[in-house]
């Protein structure tokens, strides 16, 4: 009988307008034949016939589901262009994560777990978990104690919790002068100050925070020695110990971020193993597992634990409990590091693309999902950002990183994470394309 293809497009419609949503359950067959007063035999070929039409999916002993509606494929590069490449934002998902964190999923099915998953917590999190975060966040050289570790809501929360706790409204906070964009806003919001510090391919220059110091007492430092965001320099052991050995000397206390440190699977030991009494150590989950259902994590000296556990409390920047539950068992059951791995041949696959198709924009540290591209001239980044966006491409420009009141360099940061590997070389060649002309090739409105 024809009319399956009847009864198919009734329930597709119901997908469509979201009667029917992405991993909705539907009936055993059976139970859907007798609903609809059909055959098994006809009610077989309306999944069949939905299954070809990609808009659900049969599992093996568990049924056949709704599936999530595909991304739909970037297309662009034209003159003018309509579509967006997106090379602003940097969330990188490598396509095995998905089903790798779906398998981690199945514990927290069982009511007795997800009821618990699903009460109240705090910012000292679970024993399971601080157990759990203290193993992903070792290092050689370098391994938190489970009992320090505090947990937020994403990483950002961490960073606003543990600047709250060591810089009262009004105090300064040093920042490298082109920093994490976050940072500012933070500081906005807390009524901080930021005081840009100079930076080299080294990362943060010693002597230029005494300095800024020496001229009006800092409350604290912010840095990001690994994988520094934009430049993407890493900063060597010697420059680290140097670091430390001056926050010894001025007393100042540090927020060491390692967002990205999990890329390079053979880096420096972190600032905390060389100034433990002087580092708080932040981090997330977002850019290592997914920016959907992450934890963020601080990790202070002892002396700290009290001041930074009641500014992320006060702050309301606790985890929820389901979360924690989730990435507690995705620690242990080995998917964070699964997809870790993943991200890593991915992130050294784009750095690749990038070193190849833009001149000088590979950075100076180890592979990431981003490099700093400075310009040739006659380009400054304002025009070369709207010279791309006219193609459909978006980069960032050098003024958004920039803190203090200094002019911005001429130069970009180009997101390598969002778009598919064959979109991201196209975008790529046509930077490379724009960079080559001038400024005076685009037409102006």
């Amino acid at each position: 009988m024809d009319d399956y293809r009847r009864v198919a497009d009734e329930l597709a419609a119901d997908i469509a307008t979201g009667r029917l949503r992405p991993g909705d359950r539907l009936p055993p067959q059976r139970a859907f034949a007798r609903r609809r007063g059909i055959a098994v035999s006809t009610a077989s070929r309306v999944y069949r016939e939905l299954g070809r039409r990609g808009i659900v999916v049969g599992e093996v002993g568990r049924g056949t589901f709704v599936r999530a509606a595909d991304r739909p494929a970037v297309q662009a590069l034209t003159e003018p262009g309509d579509a967006r490449v997106d090379l602003e934002l940097s969330s990188p998902v490598v396509p095995e994560q998905t089903a790798l964190l779906a398998a981690g999923l199945e514990r927290l099915l069982r009511p007795d777990v997800l009821q618990g998953a699903l009460g109240p917590t705090g910012v000292a999190g679970t024993p399971e978990a601080r157990e759990a975060a203290a193993r992903l966040l070792a290092v050689p050289g370098w391994r938190p104690d489970p009992s320090g570790v505090l947990f937020a809501g994403n990483g950002r929360q961490a960073i606003a919790g543990v600047v709250a706790a060591l810089v009262p409204p009004g105090g300064r906070l040093a920042v490298e002068a082109l920093t994490y964009p976050v940072v500012r806003g933070i500081a906005a919001r807390l009524g901080v100050t930021l005081v840009p510090v100079a930076a080299d391919e080294h990362g943060m220059i010693p002597q230029a925070l005494a300095d800024a110091h020496r001229a009006a007492p800092l409350g604290a430092v912010y840095v990001q020695p690994t994988l520094h965001n934009p430049t993407g320099t890493t900063m060597p052991w010697v420059r680290r110990a140097e670091l430390g050995a001056a926050l010894e000397r001025l007393r100042l206390h540090s927020i060491e971020d390692r967002v990205w440190a999990f890329l390079p699977e053979d880096g420096p030991a972190p600032l905390a193993s060389l100034a433990a009494r002087r580092t708080v150590v932040v981090d997330s989950l977002s850019k290592r597992l997914a920016p959907g259902l992450t934890i963020g994590f601080a990790v202070p000296p002892a002396d700290l634990y009290g001041r930074v556990a009641a500014a992320l409390r006060s702050g309301a920047w606790a985890p929820t409990g389901f979360a924690l539950a989730a990435v507690s068992g995705w620690i242990a059951d080995g998917t964070v590091e699964a997809v870790t791995r993943a991200k890593r041949a991915d992130a050294a696959t784009r750095h690749r693309l990038a070193a190849d198709r833009l001149p000088d924009a590979a950075g100076y540290g180890p592979p990431s999902y981003f490099c700093w591209w400075e310009l040739p001239a006659p380009w400054r980044a304002d025009t070369f950002v709207a010279a791309a966006a006219r193609r459909g491409i978006a980069v960032t420009p050098a003024a958004a990183f920039t803190a203090g009141t200094a002019a911005a360099p001429r130069a970009v940061r180009v997101g390598l994470a969002s778009p598919p590997l064959e979109t991201l070389a196209r975008a790529l060649d046509v930077l490379a394309e724009i960079a080559a002309g001038s400024p005076e090739d685009v037409p102006v409105d």
